[in-house]
C-alpha cells in the first residue's frame, strides 16, 4: 500500500493557516475540493465534524488522523497538513497537533478504509518519520518525505 495511490501532491499543505480544529478540517477539505471536481466540501466538513463529536481523532504525539465516509465519493482520498505552531485538536495526550492526515472514503470500502488508517497510524508511530515530516523545508520536500516512507 502506497500513500500516493490516494494522496496527490496538491493535497499536501506544508504550512496550515488554521488555528482551530474546525479550521484545520476546512482547510484540508478545501484543498481536496480545489483538485477534485464535484467534491462537496461543505458536506465533507460536516462529516468530519460529526466524526469528531464521537471522539477526537487527535491520537497524541502531535498527530491527528481525522476521517469519515461520504456516499458521494468514488474512491478514498487523503489530504495531509502540517502546522508548525500546533493546533488544539483535543488530542488524547492534551498536546497540540502538528501533523494531520485526513482520510475520506466512500461508504462501500470499509475494509480498505481501515487498512489505510492502520497504515497511516503505523507510519506516524515512527519517530524518525514524524521528525522528517516536521523538518521538511517546503511542500516539495514534504511530498518527498511522504512518498519515500509509504
Amino acid at each position: 500500500m502506497r500513500l500516493e495511490d490516494y494522496l496527490q501532491p496538491e493535497f499536501v499543505i506544508g504550512e496550515l493557516a488554521a488555528e482551530s480544529k474546525s479550521e484545520v478540517l476546512a482547510e484540508l477539505v478545501a484543498k481536496i475540493a480545489a483538485g477534485l471536481p464535484g467534491f462537496d466540501a461543505k458536506r465533507a466538513h460536516q462529516v468530519l465534524l460529526d466524526r469528531e463529536s464521537l471522539g477526537t481523532t487527535g491520537i497524541g504525539d502531535t498527530v491527528a488522523i481525522p476521517h469519515g465516509k461520504m456516499e458521494s465519493l468514488e474512491k478514498i482520498v487523503i489530504a495531509v497538513g502540517r502546522s508548525l505552531k500546533g493546533v488544539n485538536f483535543d488530542a488524547l495526550d492534551f498536546k497540540p497537533c502538528r501533523i494531520f492526515f485526513l482520510v475520506l472514503a466512500p461508504e462501500h470500502v470499509a475494509g480498505l478504509h481501515l487498512r489505510i488508517l492502520a497504515h497511516i497510524s503505523r507510519l506516524l508511530s515512527d519517530e524518525s518519520f514524524r521528525h522528517a515530516f516536521l523538518s521538511a523545508e517546503n511542500d516539495a520536500a514534504l511530498w518527498q518525505v511522504l512518498t519515500a516512507a509509504a
